[in-house]
């Protein structure tokens, strides 16, 4: 009996090791600080792409190209780690990995501050870029801009209740919603994005001095912590 409840409690415990994380997290390491970012299972094809190119080193020495403080910060741009591309003062934005991933908009995904999201050019699907992204600094609004942004800029589109109590106390960028696929939020280092967003910049928002990024998976471990810690 004592054998056969060894074996069991056994067998439990290695399940238990064995079951994977609910959630993927993400570390982005900068000389600005780190930040941990929670990608969102509700958009697995841009969750699956992050991952992919990370596990790669892509995004190991890009830059954080285009910064603009109470709005967001931009990177992943390829470019940004080629020397003769990269020069200062040169334009960044343009580099790409030869393909797009489709759009996934979702409701429940929205520009609140913190949040991950993918660049694009120009398309009629909304496709994103397959490797560039940005995190929302973003600022609060009050009800009245929201009311005006309304009917501006998202042509009479209107912001849900639930939407507008985070855009008025937290904050964010809502005229991007619904335009731009967001993939992750950034539930740890909030204040790195906010150092990187307040740094000199030129004419194109390019930082003066570059500020380099490395980003890496957190193991299997960690993420079963922080799924814990986030109550998932």
């Amino acid at each position: 009996m004592k054998k056969l409840l060894t074996l069991t409690l056994i067998l439990l415990t290695t399940a238990a090791f064995a079951r994977k994380p609910k959630n993927q997290y993400v570390r982005i390491k900068t000389s600005y600080g780190d930040c941990i970012i929670r990608l969102y299972n509700e958009t697995p094809q841009h969750r699956d792409n992050f991952i992919k190119l990370v596990k790669q080193g892509f995004y190991n020495g890009t830059l954080f190209h285009r910064v603009i403080q109470n709005f967001m910060i931009q990177g992943g741009d390829p470019d940004s780690k080629d020397p003769k591309k990269a020069i200062p003062g040169a334009e960044l934005g343009d580099g790409d990995v030869g393909y797009t991933v489709p759009a996934e908009f979702r409701d429940s995904l929205f520009h609140r501050r913190g949040v991950l999201a993918a660049a694009r050019d120009d398309n009629p699907q909304k496709a994103s870029s397959g490797c560039q992204f940005y995190i929302v600094e973003g600022k609060r609004f009050t009800p009245g801009k929201l009311d005006t942004l309304e009917q501006t800029r998202l042509k009479g589109r209107k912001i849900p209740r639930w939407q507008r109590d985070w855009y008025t106390t937290v904050g964010g960028a809502p005229h991007l919603d619904q335009n731009y696929t967001v993939y992750g939020e950034v539930i740890i280092g909030i204040d790195m994005v906010d150092r990187i967003a307040a740094v000199k910049r030129d004419a194109k928002d390019r930082p003066l001095e570059d500020v380099p990024m490395t980003v890496e998976l957190l193991s299997k471990r960690e993420c079963k912590q922080l799924d814990k810690i986030l109550n998932f």
